[in-house]
């Protein structure tokens, strides 16, 4: 009987998806007909010397600028136009991926609200602008932050959240844009960001440990001493 995601929690899932390279996980989507699943290659993690490596299940964000007076903004307590209640949407072993709209250099998250929803669980944050607090994010332990990059201006009364949890789409790289529901998967490291998309996530995820078994065959054996024809007849990889 074929596993299903419903067989595992998020966090056995996510074990599993943190222990794969993300490059494996391109190649296996590559051959499943999922070419465009990368993120443009501007978004990637901050730290990656720190945080090397980071998958969760996406919770999704869009947000845009704020056309709203100061008296206004003030006065607006919705629960999307508040970063901290975004708590509520963030469980054990997710991922918050923001849609910027495309406003450009304000700091949206930061510090303090990366540690309020590292502690519901989220592993990490995605988005395709700017954060703030390089200093404070970066020794946030088990948390990694993918972005273009760091910005001091303060985005309240300049960006907000419009839409939580509906589907979204950030900037693509072989593709203008790639799409990304609520339960999508997402791994990131160094090498960028790659969207799993959840109908297909445990097959992709099956396929791709496969990969890294006989890669991680191959580097042990290369390691030895093993010529590497040798050890590319074994396994199979290059």
């Amino acid at each position: 009987m074929a596993q299903s995601e419903k067989d595992f929690t998020v966090l056995e899932l996510q074990a599993r998806w943190d222990k794969i390279r993300v490059a494996n996980i391109y190649d296996t989507l590559d051959k499943m007909g999922y070419p465009n699943q990368v993120l443009d290659l501007g978004i990637r993690p901050l730290f990656p010397h720190l945080h090397k490596h980071l998958a969760g299940k996406a919770v999704t964000v869009a947000g845009g600028r704020d056309p709203r007076t100061t008296e206004e903004a003030e006065a607006d307590a919705k629960s999307t136009g508040s970063l901290v209640a975004l708590k509520d949407l963030i469980f054990p072993g997710a991922v918050l991926v923001i849609d910027c709209g495309g406003e450009p250099w304000t700091g949206k998250f930061g510090e303090m609200t990366s540690w309020n929803i590292k502690q519901y669980g989220a592993k990490g944050i995605v988005l395709d602008s700017y954060i703030r607090d390089s200093w404070g994010l970066e020794v946030i332990p088990d948390y990694t932050v993918c972005a273009r990059g760091t910005s001091p201006i303060e985005s309240y009364r300049r960006w907000r959240i419009h839409r939580t949890n509906e589907v979204i789409a950030l900037p693509g790289t072989l593709t203008s844009q790639v799409r990304i529901a609520p339960g999508d998967w997402i791994v990131a490291e160094a090498d960028g960001v790659i969207v799993i998309p959840q109908e297909i996530a445990m097959e992709a995820l099956i396929k791709a440990e496969e990969i890294e078994r006989r890669e991680q065959g191959m580097r042990t054996d290369l390691a030895a001493g093993m010529p590497f024809d040798e050890a590319y007849k074994k396994w199979g990889r290059a």
